[in-house]
């Protein structure tokens, strides 16, 4: 059980085409972050002009600062103490008592998603009884509350120091349970029921509820300790360890910063941006927890603005956590940080109403924040209905209402979204987006709206190409496509993680040009974009092409860099690469090991030592990564797949065939079934497979066009290009099937039909190389 820490607490010529790549050893992307245009390194002294020691003090270097009881920043910080008791913050996890638990533990049941769960009590004590991971009902203990509303969860025991999150929550508003994943069959086989490691609280939750949190993952039993410093989300979880800072009050000497490794009060806005974003954000940990000081990608890699977390325009689509939201806006831009609308240590806004926006739009058109450039703030009463467009004081007058729309995670928690986007009806109509006017004004009343707000709004005329118009073409494979993202990658005024997106787009537009602008961005201030930019030029050049260009970035000042960076050059590392090349490929393999409770750090682990010539290592590692999670299917397709490498064909085929009858609805089983039997020279078999992997997940476009040269090479040219013709409606950016749909073309005496794809290619992307 965790504790208090004491001590202060497809080359179509290749003869092995059917051997895809389905595994890429990529850094750990868990589930559950975007930060704003950070510097690449932390800022130069300013070369002073001497000045006698006697006037000027020099501040005192100190040893890295310790944690200590919080109780210690209470006694002298009080008016912040007391905006802190009982915030979200202070009770953001608690001990399970008489007092923290509101919810119904007299012997009350709930039934979803076909399992029962009944809530009872013994002493002080809470349990539950509900199906664990075989699926049969057992006791639990609960040990931890984890927030207090609109929901309450339930953190459970279950030996080894785990502890895992219950997937039924207290609804503190309608005083009732519910379930966290409604209509989504959650049982004990799915990745989302509580037993499962996607929802251990250890790797996935606690940090972020606790102050000085440790993971204390033992690799060896398989075993967590877990400590903290203090439940709850203390002083020291944002401001650093304190005991330099109370020697410093006490002896009020010359420390830089009072003390602290890090000055919230900067006045560049990234130190404290960064600081929320580790917990604020859509992220993966990089290791066991932050180190202060540091850079917000030393220690996480936060994500993008995938079309799986956000729509076309940026809105919050999945859950991420307000700051990649943020990162796009244009209060950031301007040097807007939390603090200047949020009261840190209460966690309210520091004004009702429309009170915190009209801090800065006003009718002096003035910034009141001093931090905040107010530069192009118009002088204005923002709350005249002349503005707004509603009576004020009701629903559609407040600003939160036009420029933070939001929606339900979690079953009933309302999140604003953090974009700050004008509505635009039309816009969103044409889109595919969620609109603040056509979220309130539905079927007629919102064709009337949108036609009103074409009067109303004059701020199309000779705007330049957005981002979100833009992205629609991208994603969506429409002409003019290529050309719409290397304008906006041209752009010098685009917000680093609308950037980085737009560069994981770039390998599917491939020209000399979208080289150059990967290249360029290389170079990027903002590491996010240089993440992204590798990911780009890797896959556009070979990696012995990649090494010059990579030097710099093996010293990158950012960990999350340095390390894609030396991943990426693994291949010809045998040609010798250099100690910093060696450096920076040892803290890859440091930040896998310290993941080791993921299947994932295991995986990639393995593929690093098969890279690495390690061979020795790699089974071991893939069984590993099996016992942290046996329904891992990346980890055990590449076990199926080493092992038939080896020469163990007929192991590796029965490791498939038992785990495919267990799951016959698991896609990459399926696929890589159906690869197997085509090595061995079984078509006929194999396309029962490969077509069930393609029905299963439609929108996977490598299953669907494994199939289609699967059918092609059976003889059965017409059904493969009819497969690819089917893949190009859904996925019209394929670049793959529109190569082998041109070429079944002609092979078929179809030239007219592949004259027709290529003048479409056209349109995409007129200097793809293919095309030449």
């Amino acid at each position: 059980m965790p504790k208090p820490n004491n001590k202060n607490a497809a080359h179509r010529d290749s003869p092995n085409r059917y051997l895809y790549p389905l595994l890429i050893a990529v850094l750990l992307l868990a589930m559950l972050g975007i930060w704003l245009f950070l510097q690449a390194s932390t800022p130069t002294p300013q070369l002073l002009t001497p000045t006698p020691v006697a006037t000027v003090a020099k501040p005192v270097a100190m040893p890295p600062a310790q944690l200590v009881d919080e109780q210690q920043c209470q006694a002298c910080h009080q008016p912040q103490a007391q905006d802190w008791q009982g915030s979200h913050h202070q009770l953001a996890m608690q001990q399970a008592t008489p007092e923290t638990v509101p919810a119904d533990f007299n012997n009350a049941s709930f039934k979803g998603e076909g399992e029962t769960t009944r809530f009872f009590r013994r002493g002080h004590e809470f349990w539950v009884n509900t199906p664990g991971a075989d699926g049969k009902p057992e006791d639990f203990k609960v040990a931890y509350t984890f927030g207090i509303t609109p929901l309450q969860q339930y953190l459970i025991e279950v030996g080894d120091g785990r502890l895992q999150a219950l997937g039924v929550a207290w609804d503190t508003e309608k005083n009732r349970w519910f379930h966290l994943y409604p209509g989504q069959g959650v049982n004990f086989k799915n990745p989302l029921h509580w037993s499962q490691p996607n929802q251990n609280a250890n790797f996935m939750c606690v940090e972020c509820h606790t102050t000085g949190y440790q993971r204390n993952f033992d690799a060896v039993n398989n075993r967590f300790d877990s400590q903290w410093n203090s439940l709850g989300v203390g002083c020291q979880a944002c401001h650093g360890p304190a005991s330099n800072h109370v020697q410093w009050a006490a002896k009020k000497g010359d420390l830089l910063h009072a003390g602290f490794a890090v000055d919230l009060k900067d006045k560049d806005a990234t130190v404290e941006l960064e600081t929320c974003a580790r917990c604020h954000a859509r992220r993966a940990p990089l290791g066991d927890g932050y180190r202060v000081g540091k850079r917000l990608m030393d220690d996480y890699l936060p994500s993008v603005l995938t079309r799986e977390l956000y729509t076309l325009d940026g809105k919050i689509k999945d859950e991420v956590f307000e700051h990649g939201a943020f990162a796009q806006s244009k209060m950031a831009d301007k040097g807007v940080r939390c603090t200047d609308c949020h009261n840190p240590h209460s966690n309210q806004l520091k004004a009702p109403g429309n009170g915190v926006c009209l801090q800065c739009h006003n009718t002096a058109g003035k910034a009141a924040v001093a931090t905040v450039d107010g530069r192009g703030l118009q002088a204005k009463n923002y709350e005249a209905p002349e503005h707004t467009r509603h009576v004020a004081g009701q629903p559609g007058s407040f600003c939160v209402d036009c420029h933070m729309p939001g929606k339900f995670y979690m079953g009933n928690d309302f999140r604003h979204d953090h974009s700050f986007s004008i509505p635009n009806p039309e816009r969103a109509a044409r889109l595919g987006t969620p609109d603040a006017c056509l979220t309130c004004h539905q079927g007629k009343a919102g064709d009337k709206i949108t036609a009103q707000f074409k009067l109303w709004d004059h701020s199309q005329a000779l705007q330049a190409p957005r981002y979100d118009e833009s992205l629609a073409l991208i994603r969506g494979g429409q002409p003019g496509a290529a050309q719409a993202l290397y304008e906006q990658l041209a752009r010098n005024n685009l917000p680093a993680i609308q950037r980085a997106t737009l560069l994981v787009e770039l390998p599917n537009y491939p020209s000399e040009q979208a080289l150059k602008l990967a290249t360029k961005d290389l170079g990027h201030p903002a590491p996010q974009v240089r993440e992204s930019a590798l990911r780009a030029v890797s896959a556009f050049l070979p990696p012995a092409e990649r090494v010059a260009l990579y030097g710099p970035l093996l010293k990158d000042p950012v960990r999350a860099v340095r390390i894609l960076a030396a991943r990426d050059l693994l291949s010809v590392a045998a040609q010798g690469l250099g100690p910093a090349w060696e450096q920076a490929i040892d803290e890859y393999e440091n930040v896998q090991l310290s993941l080791q409770e993921r299947a994932e750090a295991n995986l990639n682990l393995a593929m690093l030592y098969q890279a690495s010539g390690r061979a020795a290592q790699v089974e071991a590692q893939l069984r590993t990564a099996l016992l942290r999670d046996p329904d891992f299917y990346p980890a055990l397709v590449t076990l199926a797949q080493w092992l038939e490498a080896n020469g163990r064909r007929e192991e590796a085929g029965r490791l498939l065939a038992d785990r495919l009858k267990q799951h016959p609805e698991a896609a990459l089983l399926q696929h890589t079934q159906g690869l197997m039997l085509i090595r061995q020279g079984n078509t006929p078999s194999a396309l029962t497979h490969l077509r069930e992997a393609a029905r299963l997940e439609p929108d996977n476009g490598q299953y669907s066009f494994v199939l289609a040269v699967a059918l092609h090479d059976g003889g059965q040219v017409d059904k493969a290009c009819q497969q690819l013709e089917a893949l190009l409606q859904r996925q019209p950016y394929n670049r793959n099937a529109r190569l082998s749909l041109i070429q079944y073309y002609l092979e078929n005496g179809q030239e007219p039909k592949a004259q027709q794809v290529m003048q479409s290619w056209k349109k995409l992307n007129p200097a793809d190389p293919a095309l030449k």
